[in-house]
């Protein structure tokens, strides 16, 4: 095969920039693994990959290599976590033969898979092809003879440690960026959406002179509310797994917050904080000054700050932009009347004020109004009279006065329902029929044009012909639950052609991993609601 790997092409994947004596090995074997490809497999392989991505494709399987030999541990990592989940090391493929902390084969067919369908999105490709197979075989026989006398890259190591006694958490943040955008296993997954975002950031930008300060704040933002494609969890889990169990900071890391940013006034400090008031909850927050350089230009109290804040070792710490603004009393008034700006810290009351036991009770009125189900299917135009009316049904059952009626029907329709259910679009262009489904995490969710993947007793609209199509965009679409996909699975697979047949048949036995690779950060369901100080 033509058209030789260069090295900065290597260096797209590591998260320093000077070669070091063992990337100059390590490059050549990305040429020999590239090489490898055979004919019949490259066409098929530039089927869904051009032909940088098919040098990257090299690059990366030889990274994977790297790592096993180096003891980076990143790989590692995601096998210990499957396994825990799932009691498997790898899903897909039977590894009765596999051989724990060596290379396998399946290894290698597994990342092609998860290449292919991570650097593209237009086709989905089953890792049951056979071309996938054969082009692990071919790549193993190249590595099998490199196994014992492969250099361990040291330096690299250095980029995947904290010392134990470690507390900054700018140090602990470089790690989880460190992993999401310099690290070769998300180089086609977080790293290239990060590239995506930033390129959409430029192209609005202009000439804009707080460009940098956007690309920034986008990527900080996007470090904290990032899941992966693999087992969709966040860059923070990742770094309490690669810092391993036994180490004191893996329970700091797992326990980091959410990123909170939002307006703020101004009410003091001391020596060691600086008080602030989230305007729109009125909740306070002392924020340490060990993360904040600019405390001396906050004097005068109710100063507006535009800021980022997120809990580190029961500490808040700057994370983020920073922007100062005279006290304004038409944005405070916006802010406070805010659902939006409010919903920054709904994570700090889910917990206190048992979100899911108020849903729980949405979920019995909701089943109850729908006449004993928990999903209903209508024409898309019947959508809006349908919710008004069940949170009309849902209201009258609390014996409130007409005014707390009238409130509180508001505050439902904003919470319980997600957000973009009441956009202000036609629903009908988006399909004829559709489906209302009360999520148990979450609250009610609408679903367009899915109905053909319900074959239910009182779902008039279902088309067995079409259900192949419906099935396969609600198990792929991240705007739609994990719960939606799991009813449809438990309630409707026996009567599904697609769950009886090849691939989609095999698809079940790993369906929870394939679940969080397609929908990442929305496999997690969260309330919807916002809570206001009010009853």
């Amino acid at each position: 095969m033509k058209n030789k790997i260069y090295i900065k092409q290597w260096m797209e994947l590591k998260p320093y920039k000077n070669p070091t004596v063992t990337d100059s090995y390590y490059l050549k074997l990305s040429n020999e693994i590239k090489n490898s490809f055979i004919y019949d497999e490259t066409i098929l392989l530039s089927r869904f990959l051009n032909p940088e991505e098919l040098d990257l494709l090299a690059c990366f399987l030889a990274s994977w290599f790297e790592d096993v030999i180096s003891g980076i541990g990143v790989w590692k990592s995601f096998l210990d976590m499957h396994k825990q989940h799932y009691g498997k090391v790898l899903p897909f493929f039977d590894t009765e033969n596999y051989i724990e902390d060596e290379i396998n084969e399946e290894d290698v067919a597994f990342l092609v898979w998860y290449f292919l369908n991570s650097v593209q999105e237009e086709n989905f490709v089953s890792p049951f092809n056979e071309f996938i197979s054969d082009t692990a075989s071919a790549v193993m026989e190249v590595l099998e003879e490199k196994y014992e006398y492969a250099p361990e890259n040291n330096y690299l190591k250095t980029f995947y440690r904290l010392d134990k006694n470690e507390n900054d958490f700018y140090l602990a943040r470089n790690l989880i960026d460190t992993l999401l955008f310099k690290t070769w296993l998300f180089f086609p997954d977080t790293l290239r959406e990060l590239r995506l975002k930033g390129a959409e950031i430029v192209e609005n930008a202009g000439n804009d002179e707080n460009l940098m300060s956007y690309l920034n704040d986008n990527r900080d933002s996007y470090l904290h509310t990032a899941h992966t494609r693999l087992m969709s969890i966040k860059g923070k889990d990742w770094a309490a797994k690669i810092v391993g169990d036994s180490h004191p900071l893996s329970s700091a890391f797992s326990n980091m917050s959410q990123r909170v940013q939002g307006y703020f006034l101004y009410k003091g400090q001391n020596n060691e904080v600086i008080f602030l008031e989230h305007i729109a909850s009125g909740k306070k927050f002392e924020m340490t000054k060990k993360s904040f350089d600019h405390s001396a230009k906050l004097v005068k109290p109710n100063t507006i700050v535009f800021i980022g804040l997120v809990n580190w070792m029961d500490e808040w710490w700057f994370s983020g932009v920073y922007v100062q603004n005279e006290y304004n009393a038409e944005l405070v008034s916006d802010e406070k009347q805010s659902l939006q700006s409010r919903a920054q810290v709904n994570f700090l009351d889910h917990e206190r004020y048992d979100a899911k036991k108020d849903l729980q009770k949405h979920m019995e009125a909701f089943i109850k109004f729908n006449n004993g189900s928990q999903i209903a299917f209508m024409p898309t135009g019947e959508i809006e009279p349908f919710t008004q009316a069940f949170l009309d049904f849902f209201n009258n059952s609390l014996a409130k006065t007409s005014r707390e009626k009238e409130e509180a029907f508001e505050r439902m329709r904003k919470q319980v329902f997600q957000e973009n259910s009441f956009a202000e679009v036609n629903l009908e262009e988006k399909a004829e029929t559709a489906l209302v489904f009360f999520n148990p995490n979450s609250g009610a969710e609408i679903g367009f044009g899915l109905n053909n993947a319900f074959p239910l007793p009182h779902n008039p609209y279902f088309d067995e012909n079409n259900s192949n199509e419906d099935v396969l965009h609600l198990l792929v679409s991240d705007e739609l639950s994990k719960e939606l996909v799991m009813y449809c699975v438990e309630n409707c697979r026996e009567k599904l052609p697609f769950f009886n047949q090849f691939p989609g048949k095999l698809y079940l036995e790993d369906i929870d991993f394939l679940l969080r690779f397609w929908k990442r950060g929305g496999y997690h369901s969260k309330p919807q609601i916002t809570y206001t100080g009010e009853e």
